[in-house]
């Protein structure tokens, strides 16, 4: 009976777990969505032009990147909530996509910043002027889809790091050799 009972503690441990963990991933999909619309419909017309993300390519890496980490994160959580045992070549597949992606989004979130920097600011070394004066709404818009992909960052790294803790897990500390009288431990392998 006490074995029932450990194992029912476990399973219910695992599930508490893997809850968290499928919300954790499914969090930025909602959020690169967010990003993804606000930046898509990022245009804007004066009396100077028009100004649209499409014109500036690293704003159409971000829109690329928000939905590529949307799929991938509705993907991962579904892989997340099926119920099968975590094998170690499943766990280094998800951590090596974890990582991949998480550097994926941050990548995109500090380029965006640096061209709405420049937007706000401009370079009077290359003589760019800044353009937010003229077209605030853009660059208001476009701060806010940077801004919440830098949340989407802040998740990833959270999901890297479940992932990495996983994983490691599966590994045992390796086991020491105290030969030596100098007290310096030597580790074979």
């Amino acid at each position: 009976m006490g074995d029932l009972t450990q194992k029912n503690v476990v399973e219910n441990e695992n599930n508490g777990s893997n809850i968290g963990e499928i919300i954790l991933r499914l969090l930025p999909m909602g959020l690169c969505v967010v990003a993804l619309v606000i930046m898509l419909k990022n245009s804007q017309t004066n009396d100077y032009g028009s100004l649209s993300y499409s014109d500036l390519g690293t704003f159409r890496y971000l829109v690329h990147a928000n939905g590529i980490c949307a799929a991938y994160s509705l993907i991962s959580a579904i892989v997340a909530a099926l119920p099968r045992p975590t094998t170690l070549p499943r766990a280094w597949t998800i951590f090596l996509l974890d990582q991949i992606l998480t550097y994926i989004i941050l990548a995109a979130g500090a380029a965006s910043t640096e061209v709405i920097y420049l937007a706000y600011k401009g370079d009077t070394n290359v003589t760019w002027s800044e353009t937010c004066g003229s077209f605030g709404g853009f660059c208001k818009k476009a701060t806010a889809s940077v801004s919440i992909t830098f949340i989407v960052s802040l998740c990833y790294v959270g999901i890297s790091l479940l992932s990495s803790y996983r994983l490691f897990s599966k590994y045992e500390a390796p086991i020491g050799q105290y030969n030596n009288k100098g007290g310096i431990e030597i580790t074979n392998y």
